[in-house]
């Protein structure tokens, strides 16, 4: 009776073991598919901003006057072939994920745009300190999980590659000086 006592006290471990790393999993799920729509608005913006350089390369006369024509990229895509017949109809159910994309791809923008916008304020009001990506995460209540601590660092690394902030030492990122 002994080893029967043991063997139910073992599965509870395990299960509550398991319940752990499902709570840990689904928070970690969630910050990657918040991570995933700032990516993806990300995405977006890059792609209509390149296809607007591409038009104005192409007819140098529609951008202001004292530029010159920029060079013509080296890989141009290959042309699409035509949709055959009935292809651009769509299906209700296609019409919902374009449509739920398209709500995903604006409502990540407007996160991806926010956190930028925060850890820029956060960086005006800590002057002239160094600051670890992790710190800027918890002063924005972001550091939850490793995923949105993540998201933090690689936007502090936009920036400083945009040279709106810069990396003081390894892990460390102060405010640019004015």
């Amino acid at each position: 009776m002994v080893s029967g006592t043991r063997a139910v006290h073992n599965i509870q471990v395990t299960a509550e073991s398991l319940q752990e790393d499902l709570s840990r999993l689904e928070m970690q799920k969630h910050a990657l598919e918040r991570e995933l729509a700032a990516v993806v608005a990300h995405l977006g913006s890059v792609q209509r901003a390149l296809s607007t350089l591409r038009a104005l390369m192409r007819d140098p006369s529609a951008g202001p006057a004292d530029t010159a024509p920029a060079a013509e990229p080296r890989q141009t895509p290959a042309p699409r072939a035509d949709p055959p017949p009935n292809a651009t109809e769509k299906t209700p159910a296609q019409a919902l994920r374009t449509s739920t994309a398209a709500d995903a791809d604006a409502e990540g923008q407007k996160k991806y745009g926010r956190l930028t916008e925060q850890i820029l304020d956060y960086f005006a009001a800590a002057g002239d300190t160094d600051v670890r990506a992790r710190d800027v995460a918890a002063a924005l209540g972001r550091d939850t999980d490793s995923g949105t601590i993540n998201a933090v660092r690689s936007t502090l690394d936009r920036l400083v590659g945009t040279s709106r902030i810069r990396r003081s030492g390894r892990g460390l990122y102060r405010a640019k000086r004015s």
